[in-house]
């Protein structure tokens, strides 16, 4: 079941499986090469939960959460 980057929590990694946001935003995310078939691993949270910290290929990159929410994810077991 799809859910998006926010709901994974500290030390989850999960596959990026779509971008769910049109537009600027759209781009952006892509950009920063947030795209489908990419591992990645939350980090850290603000003490408010925002942004998030995940880590991806080799670099680490905050997100607001919302954000975070057009990120759809399928979350990946801890041994994969």
């Amino acid at each position: 079941m799809p859910s998006s980057l926010r709901t994974l929590g500290v030390n989850e990694k999960a596959r990026i499986t779509s971008i769910d946001a049109s537009g600027e935003i759209s781009r952006r995310l892509r950009d920063m090469g947030l795209v489908p078939g990419t591992e990645v691993k939350v980090i850290g949270r603000a003490p408010l939960k925002d942004p998030v910290a995940v880590r991806l290929r080799d670099f680490t990159l905050t997100l607001r959460n919302n954000e975070a929410d057009c990120i759809m994810i399928e979350k990946m077991e801890e041994n994969k």
